[in-house]
């Protein structure tokens, strides 16, 4: 075995998740092995979060990062031994006594995370509120698509320059302040309240400033509203519907707090996902996760999925590229000037095609250049010739005539299909 093929039995020894099984392509995927640049699996091209990968330890670092140097630094705390800032996720542990046939067992159930509220109830509430296979709670559907959502919501790469793929020093500054604006513009993390609770903590605050005739006036006003009318006057800012009285509401406070959303709406206006542990970025009266706030202001590379700082780029294909990036997705080669087939929305050079993708003729079986004309009919394809496309049992050519297909055959007449058969 030579180097090169030692080099990618072993996989890197540092490359976090190595040989991890893909939950999308099961069997078919040999585990994980991550492109040098691509931010995919080189085997099975999924995403690395399309793997069963543990990255608890890597997410919470992640988001600690993003929240670093913003007024959520309560939610971090720097280790000791690096200064690293980690995420401090809230996880919820609940304990139900479960009636048994002899005696009462204890049900605990663990949330991977949970909103960072004083009042456990209010929390739970929120659970319950939220979509069950979104639930976090852990080993379930639920923490998969957290985790799944964290990867692709706020990836690695969009906030820091060392995550990236060989920037010159001129990208990596202009990033640092593109993160540093984004930081102080955009970026928020959701509240959970009891409408009624924002309302009169708003009202107290009015109270304070207008004095004690404020104060008489404004309970009034409260006093003279029943029960109904209390619960119908707050309506989620996503579906226009009215907010139960006594379920929790989330809260952005860059949207300011004349807004809010039932948890489940609480969701990126591109992707329309929920906001992975409520982090949101506020634009334009709308909530972006942090993908798409950042597709929002810069381009995007679709080959290596890093937002694009450079002022030369390409595009093709109605997405956007660096320029040493427009790739072959199969053999890395460059395609500037080359011929390329589009696969599956990504481009791959013409050998690469013919060799991995190319529809192959029940003629000749040899796989069909992506140039020349072909004749299909259902999953069968034949080169558009009269050496390919002809009657299976009198080899009369079929171009232009009608024929008679039988599973991968095909025939000029009646007679031809009964003598085959038989």
């Amino acid at each position: 075995m030579d180097l090169e093929s030692k080099v990618k039995k072993m996989g890197l020894g540092h490359e976090q998740g190595f040989g991890a099984p893909c939950l999308k392509c099961k069997d078919k995927c040999e585990g994980f092995e991550l492109h040098f640049w691509r931010k995919i699996c080189r085997n099975c091209k999924c995403g690395q979060e399309e793997h069963d990968v543990l990255t608890s330890n890597e997410e919470d670092r992640k988001v600690g990062k993003l929240f670093e140097d913003t007024k959520y630094t309560t939610l971090i705390a720097k280790l000791k031994n690096d200064g690293i800032p980690m995420y401090k996720r809230n996880v919820m542990i609940l304990t139900n006594p479960v009636p048994a046939k002899k005696n009462i067992s204890i049900n605990t159930v663990t949330y991977e995370w949970a909103p960072p509220v004083q009042n456990q109830t209010l929390a739970r509430q929120y659970m319950q509120m939220l979509p069950k296979e979104k639930q976090p709670v852990a080993g379930s559907e639920g923490a998969q698509y957290r985790k799944k959502q964290l990867a692709k919501q706020l990836p690695a790469h969009d906030q820091d320059p060392s995550k990236c793929h060989e920037l010159s020093p001129n990208e990596v500054k202009q990033m640092e302040q593109f993160v540093k604006k984004y930081k102080n513009e955009a970026l928020g993390v959701g509240d959970v309240k009891l409408p009624g609770e924002v309302e009169k903590r708003s009202t107290d605050k009015d109270n304070l400033n207008n004095g004690d005739r404020g104060t008489s006036a404004a309970v009034g006003v409260m006093e003279d509203k029943s029960p109904d009318q209390k619960a119908s006057q707050y309506s989620c800012y996503r579906c226009k519907l009215n907010m139960k009285e006594g379920d929790p509401a989330v809260y952005a406070e860059r949207a300011g707090y004349d807004k809010l959303w039932h948890p489940a709406c609480f969701v990126c206006c591109t992707c329309s996902e929920l906001l992975v542990d409520m982090i949101y970025f506020w634009k334009n009266g709308n909530l972006y996760c942090g993908r798409h706030y950042c597709d929002s202001e810069k381009p995007r590379c679709a080959g290596c999925d890093e937002l694009i700082f450079s002022n030369e780029y390409t595009q093709a294909e109605g997405q956007s590229w660096h320029l040493k990036h427009f790739c072959c997705f199969d053999c890395d080669c460059v395609l500037a000037g080359e011929i390329y087939v589009m696969v599956n929305d990504k481009p791959v050079c013409k050998p690469c095609y013919v060799k991995n993708h190319a529809a192959i003729c029940q003629g000749c079986h040899n796989a069909i250049d992506p140039e020349v004309q072909r004749v299909t009919y259902n999953n069968f394809n034949w080169h558009a010739t009269p050496e390919c496309f002809l009657c299976s049992c009198c080899s009369k050519c079929l171009i232009g005539q009608k024929f008679m297909p039988v599973e991968g055959m095909v025939f000029c007449s009646v007679e031809c299909k009964k003598k085959m058969v038989s």
